[in-house]
């Protein structure tokens, strides 16, 4: 889940080297039980749950060489306070690829209803690459703009992006060598096995956002008898990975904005934006083509462009919260009057998980070689789908990438019923599409809860009670919908 307000340019940085950091006592798989300690600072300004403790996991870093170079991976736990009724332990993923989760039983440990604290033990942990898991990073030029690396120029260009990721795909090679191809998704999910077998636990149940949908589905797929109660999230087709499932955003997009509009449109008289939908549509599309041509540079020296809007806005509608302070920054650029131009731009967090996504995504599904087919979907995307203007079917570093994938896991369907898809219809990142596709390969293994509304992510980030208790309830009794449930939204803000 990716929780940042950058454009998605940061997250085709595609940086990469392995950096060990000091970590909490290790247990090696399949020796003594861990020992738990202090964990390490919150990276996320997360106020840390003072029962979470922290231990670490020995993995290695290539699974077909056990006894070769290992890695350190960095595991957190809130034990039940009801040991009781505990049924074992729930591992959780956030996403990105790259998002850190070490801290998600102290995000999550207040959002979660009494019936699953008391069931399980909470489990989060750095995926490798990422955090405390001997982090990934490269040495992408910083003279390059952000944006280049993932949005088409005004005119339809990529140029300058086939430019920018050829250089950062060179980089990764030069500075990772032959550890670049065990950054993947079926690695990560053999390192949770590792977790699974040091903390002693015959299964696992799961909880995963995003990208963790996709992790949780991997698992699954590779370690079916360890598989407890799967929540999946906001989820991925298996059939539309990589170069497919990136192009998905620009419809995505499209169908997500109305729901800003339309709010916007209801309070012109706080924002003179527009005071219908399609008003309010005319002025964002006016207002990046302006942007395009001239960009502002902010008193700090942030240059904002068209890219840089259309890459804020496509963020901040991954939540319906978000929706006052994005209409807010659309009024603050539209505004003509040079005293309202030297405002502050609203606080963007730096995404520096970017790496990871790129390396994950690069490693894990072969894209396309050859660039006339970025060409021509960018220049077909762009005018279908003018809030993204291509950004979705341009090229990236997996284009120049050194290495085919060195596996594909198959999803297949059947086995036990232990899997419940949750996803808002109107995802602005994770298609409603890529989660019926995901439900269409797992077969009867599968549940899936639908919410009429929009956004990303949904048990525990929407109000929505219906899709809430639906989740609950398989969690914490294994309850799962008998057919697909459509469950109503929650109220847009006031």
């Amino acid at each position: 889940m990716r929780r940042h307000a950058l454009p998605a340019t940061l997250a085709a940085l595609l940086l990469v080297t392995l950096m060990p950091q000091p970590t909490p006592a290790a247990a090696a798989a399949g020796g003594p039980r861990p020992t738990w300690g202090q964990c390490p600072p919150s990276r996320q300004g997360v106020p840390l749950d003072p029962r979470m403790r922290c231990t670490t996991v020995r993995v290695p870093l290539d699974y077909r060489a056990p006894r070769g170079p290992g890695i350190d991976i960095v595991v957190s736990s809130i034990r039940t306070a009801k040991p009781g009724l505990r049924r074992g332990v729930l591992v959780m993923n956030p996403g990105g690829p790259g998002d850190l989760s070490l801290e998600m039983p102290s995000m999550f440990g207040p959002l979660l209803p009494a019936d699953v604290l008391d069931r399980y033990d909470l489990i989060g942990f750095d995926p490798r690459g990422v955090g405390s898991s001997a982090p990934i990073s490269c040495h992408v030029p910083t003279d390059i703009p952000p944006d280049v690396f993932d949005y088409p120029d005004p005119d339809g260009s990529i140029d300058r992006t086939i430019a920018a990721v050829r250089e950062a795909a060179a980089g990764c090679v030069s500075h990772v060598g032959d550890a670049l191809p065990h950054i993947t998704t079926a690695n990560t999910a053999r390192d949770i096995d590792r977790i699974r077998a040091v903390l002693g636990e015959e299964r696992i149940s799961y909880l995963g956002y995003s990208y963790g949908s996709w992790l949780g589905t991997i698992y699954r797929a590779l370690f079916p008898g360890r598989a407890d109660r799967f929540v999946l999230d906001s989820a991925i087709d298996p059939a539309r990975q990589g170069y497919e499932q990136k192009r998905l955003l620009g419809p995505a997009v499209e169908l997500r904005l109305p729901d800003f509009t339309g709010w916007v449109a209801a309070r012109d008289a706080t924002y003179g934006l527009g005071a219908t939908p399609a008003a309010v549509r005319a002025t964002y599309d006016s207002l990046t083509r302006r942007l395009d041509a001239t960009p502002v540079t902010l008193p700090d020296g942030t240059v904002v462009n068209g890219n840089t809007l259309r890459g804020y806005t496509h963020f901040q509608l991954y939540r319906d919260s978000n929706f006052p302070t994005l209409a807010g920054t659309w009024q603050f650029l539209a505004a003509t009057g040079a005293a309202q131009r030297t405002a502050a731009w609203p606080d963007i967090p730096a995404d520096n998980q970017g790496s990871v996504i790129a390396v994950i995504g690069c490693n894990d599904v072969a894209w396309p070689r050859d660039l006339d087919v970025y060409r021509r979907n960018v220049a077909v995307d762009r005018r279908l789908f003018p809030a993204t203007a291509g950004q979705p079917s341009n090229v990236n570093a997996c284009a120049f990438w050194p290495h085919r994938p060195a596996e594909t896991v198959r999803v297949t369907p059947g086995g036990r019923r232990n899997v419940l898809i949750v996803q808002n219809l109107r995802d602005p990142a994770t298609p409603w599409v890529g989660a019926l596709g995901l439900l269409r390969a797992l077969g009867s293994a599968a549940g899936m809860v639908s919410i009429d509304q929009g956004g990303h992510g949904a048990y525990l980030l929407t109000n929505s009670r219906c899709g809430n208790d639906t989740v609950t309830a398989f969690l914490a009794h294994g309850v799962l919908p008998a057919t697909p449930r459509l469950c109503p939204g929650q109220p847009l803000p006031a």
